[in-house]
């Protein structure tokens, strides 16, 4: 049997559609180029040593001088992180001298010694991939004997001393890595700063292997290999034996599973994706036979063509949330390395109209395709998976959906220091971000998507990508190791030939029909747009009727009140005149009537909430005149007074002028200046209605208010919302919008620059110089063209967001899973609407994505017959790990 199996599919299908042209093709890929080109020239002129290049500020984010982000930093490690991750894509797009050149920086300036704490899997794949990435492309260069050939494995040694500085992470009983490590003095004692945390995540330290592999097999040593295969082992002895599922966080010291949902996206991807690939990198049977046995399972609960939705590892035929995050937008691309193309097809299919329909993929999104969280970072795993689809059916319909990614990246991330992360794909607006991935993976797949065979300078098929899109060669599956790696295999782990084929898959066979992959594609595009209401036929039996819910609901209707009691609501009247609500699933009429309840009072504690404080979406500002020509969008506040621009198809549009006085609290000095222009005022002295009034008076189209707090930054704070005055502010006809301080300073320097600033007021930014275009396609599909907020009704969405309370606000409890027939309880307090404060802050849902949680949950499927009495109660314990989600996903692969 070969040690080495590639599951490569080339374009054994006979296209169906018409072949690009070869000169478009060719336009694209260097199109593709020229963007390289405008994002790593920006870094390396605006921030380079720093580890990553701030786009709207055109300078580079060095940590602790920028306000933290959180576990987000921890990729951050002074070690000009961009420009180490970027080395090998240098390489593939033939920029050798550029290479050349880098590599003496990385060389000459990189310490990889610093006294900072760093997320080992990051670094593990971004700095040490990047090492063995640059190094295999130097070697080859060399050996091909017009460059580098003063190269002496100096990359190789750097990656080697880094390789030792994550090792200290590996000292625990499991073998499992703490996911952090100090880079100067380890994880022990207290000049660290680390080694107390007791989780990680599982692609966390299943995404050691290729790395730590390679480095062992390109320096002989075999201590990395052998603490990546210890860390796998036991990731392996502790999935669950049923299900033969792995968990999302996991005990690194007793081995407990901390978070028992399990998915292909954040907190457990690249640990799939490494089995496969350390198969193909090491040919090892055992990597095979385990992610075989693992994929049989995830085919069997967590895929549901086109979805892939979480289930809980004990009951994997429980979904355990309604929606999905981005990350899982690589699962089909591996699935072609499996060679399963047809769920491949299924769900970039789906992943493809949900990117139409926003431009972008959110971070996470429902199982109606709306946004949940609603950032982009520039994230590649779609485009990755786009590439190998493309390999494995020759369909040019792929490379027009790479075409969708290009044109999107130019006309809404693009700036002119570089390209932005999307701070809400709905509004368009920015966020001070580029991270090092876009360079190190984007640029990689869309440039082998258009690029023929001879455009590429050597051989991609003899490479395997690791994670982080990092080359290492195959010949390492025959380089010399050593024999002391332990083998933990086990009797039960013999290798069993009918769990899968060792052939690489027919792919005339799978698709006899060149029409299939189409067939396969059509009803998922047309099911993207359509909500899908819960079927009526799975109704609770006598109930008859759709559930009651909360915006309808009556304290005094008798029906209403029995509707509740089936339930397993019952209703408190309170001394002081509120209403409590409490529910007792185990009181139910039965599991499906539980859920209702379950997701009735969801809702009545988001109503709760919005009667206290009536949230806004964010607005956008757009400065469209030169040079920025609509590149760069900020974030804006909106006011609960004056012009709704949601209701504005062009927003307003001027240019810009500071008010005297700038704090708008008296009448406007300038008056002949501000008149017919947007005025710029400070915030404070005064409420922000009368600042509206004084500029309207001096004749304003419109005004932007700007944070006097020195620092604040929609990145680290709430949607600030800004109230009227107690008092009708119906008089106020122009629209007025808040900066925090970091974004309105980009606004003052652009106006100190260039002295004419115009800017766009809207509530979502406008397509870069194509509004007519825009107009044309807006009439045939709104797949282009980011949505616009929608107020949630029950007759738009089957699936509602929890908004995070106020303390103040509400009074929800909730009791651990508890044994068959103790209650499992919630409480709310449901107020009457009180009169509304001023000013007030509030959150918008894309400011605030961490404590959403989802308020209805997708029927059981048929067949589960041990779930329905336990359902509620997952769902309950459950809530508690939405809370936590995105603040896992940030710690697992931001």
């Amino acid at each position: 049997m070969p040690a080495v199996l590639l599951i490569l599919l080339l374009g054994a299908l006979c296209s169906h559609g018409q072949a690009m042209p070869r000169e478009e093709k060719h336009r694209l890929r260097n199109q593709v180029v020229e963007m390289f080109d405008h994002a790593y020239q920006n870094y390396m002129d605006h921030a380079y040593p720093a580890d990553e290049l701030m786009p709207l500020t055109c300078r580079g984010r060095v940590r602790g001088l920028e306000p933290s982000r959180g576990d987000v930093d921890d990729a951050l490690g002074k070690f000009s992180l961009t420009l180490i991750d970027t080395l090998d894509t240098l390489v593939l797009l033939n920029k050798t001298t550029e290479f050349e050149a880098a590599v003496r920086r990385v060389l000459s300036d990189v310490r990889l010694d610093n006294d900072i704490v760093v997320s080992v899997f990051e670094t593990n794949i971004r700095v040490l991939g990047g090492l063995l990435g640059g190094h295999s492309m130097a070697v080859m260069l060399k050996e091909e004997g017009q460059h580098m050939q003063w190269y002496q494995d100096e990359l190789l040694h750097m990656a080697k001393d880094l390789g030792f500085r994550l090792l200290p992470a590996f000292n625990t009983s499991s073998g499992l890595p703490y996911p952090r490590v100090n880079l100067k003095h380890g994880v022990r004692g207290p000049e660290t700063r680390t080694g107390t945390e007791t989780d990680t995540c599982t692609a966390c330290a299943g995404t050691i292997i290729l790395e730590f592999a390679a480095l062992s097999r390109f320096t002989g040593d075999p201590v990395f290999e052998a603490h990546a295969r210890r860390a796998l082992d036991f990731l392996w002895e502790k999935r669950q034996r049923n299900s033969n599922l792995v968990g999302t966080t996991i005990n690194i010291h007793s081995g407990e599973w901390v978070r028992r949902d399990s998915g292909v996206g954040a907190g457990i991807d690249s640990y799939y994706e490494y089995l496969l690939k350390a198969y193909i990198l090491l040919g090892d049977d055992q990597f095979l036979q385990r992610f075989n046995i693992h994929y049989a399972s995830i085919m069997k609960y967590i895929s549901q063509p086109p979805l892939l939705l979480d289930v809980h590892i004990h009951k994997p035929l429980l979904p355990a949330r309604t929606w999905m995050d981005s990350l899982l937008a690589f699962f089909p691309g591996l699935q072609v390395l499996k060679g399963d193309i047809r769920p491949a097809i299924e769900t970039h299919e789906m992943l493809y109209q949900v990117t139409k329909k926003h431009n972008f993929l959110p971070e996470a999104f429902t199982t109606d395709f709306r946004v949940h969280w609603a950032q982009h970072p520039l994230r590649p795993e779609f485009a990755e998976s786009t590439y190998f689809l493309y390999k494995a059916t020759g369909d040019p319909y792929y490379l027009e959906a790479g075409r969708t990614i290009l044109d999107n990246l130019n006309r809404f991330a693009r700036v002119p220091c570089g390209f932005a992360a999307m701070k809400d794909v709905r509004t368009g607006s920015h966020e001070d971000r580029m991270d090092s991935f876009f360079l190190a993976e984007m640029f990689k797949y869309l440039f082998l998507l258009f690029a023929d065979a001879e455009d590429l300078p050597f051989d991609v098929e003899d490479y395997v990508f690791t994670t982080e899109a990092h080359l290492l060669p195959l010949s390492l599956s025959t380089a010399p190791h050593s024999s002391s790696i332990p083998s933990n295999r086990t009797s039960e782990e013999e290798l069993d030939d009918s769990n899968f084929d060792w052939t690489c898959p027919n792919t005339r066979l799978l698709f006899p029909d060149p029409a299939f992959p189409r067939n396969l594609r059509e009803p998922i595009r047309s099911a993207v747009d359509k909500s899908c209401p819960r079927p009526a036929a799975f109704r609770e039996p006598g109930m008859g009727r759709p559930p009651l819910r909360a915006q309808d609901f009556m304290a005094n209707n008798p029906e209403h009140l029995e509707l509740l009691r089936r339930m397993g609501v019952s209703l408190i009247h309170l001394k002081d005149g509120r209403v409590q609500l409490v529910q007792h699933a185990t009181q139910a009429v039965s599991a499906v009537a539980a859920e209702d309840g379950v997701r009735f009072m969801q809702e009545m504690m988001e109503l709760s909430s919005q009667q206290q404080k009536e949230q806004l979406p964010p607005r956008a500002i757009q400065i469209v005149s030169h040079p920025f020509f609509g590149r760069v969008v900020l974030t804006a506040g909106p006011a609960q007074f004056g012009t709704d621009l949601s209701k504005s198809s062009t927003g307003v549009r001027g240019f810009v002028t500071v008010a005297e006085p700038y704090s708008g609290c008296s009448e406007i000095t300038n008056a002949e200046y501000v008149q017919g222009h947007i005025a710029l005022l400070q915030r404070g002295q005064c409420m922000f209605a009368e600042k509206a009034r004084h500029i309207q008076k001096a004749g304003a189209i419109g005004g932007i208010v700007v944070d006097d707090n020195e620092g604040s930054s929609s990145d680290t704070a709430p949607l600030f919302q800004m109230a009227g005055d107690g008092r009708s502010t119906e008089d106020i006809t122009i629209p007025l919008l808040f900066l925090f301080h970091k974004e309105g300073n980009i606004l003052l320097e652009a106006l100190k620059e260039y002295r004419e600033v115009e800017v766009l007021l809207s509530d979502k930014a406008r397509d870069r110089g194509v509004d007519a275009q825009e107009a044309e396609e807006d009439c045939l599909t709104e797949a282009t063209t980011p949505t616009s907020f929608e107020p949630i009704g029950q007759s738009q969405m089957s699936t509602m967001e929890l908004d995070e309370l106020a303390p103040d606000e509400a009074t929800p409890t909730q009791e651990e899973v508890s044994p068959v027939g103790e209650d499992a309880s919630l409480a709310e307090e449901v107020r009457p609407p009180e009169e509304e404060a001023s000013p007030t802050e509030a959150e918008s849902d894309s400011a605030k994505p961490k404590e959403e949680r989802d308020s209805e949950r997708r029927e059981e499927p048929e067949g589960d017959t041990d779930s329905s009495s336990q359902s509620v109660d997952e769902l309950l314990a459950d809530w508690r790990e939405d809370l936590e989600a995105f603040q896992q996903m940030e710690k697992d692969e931001l």
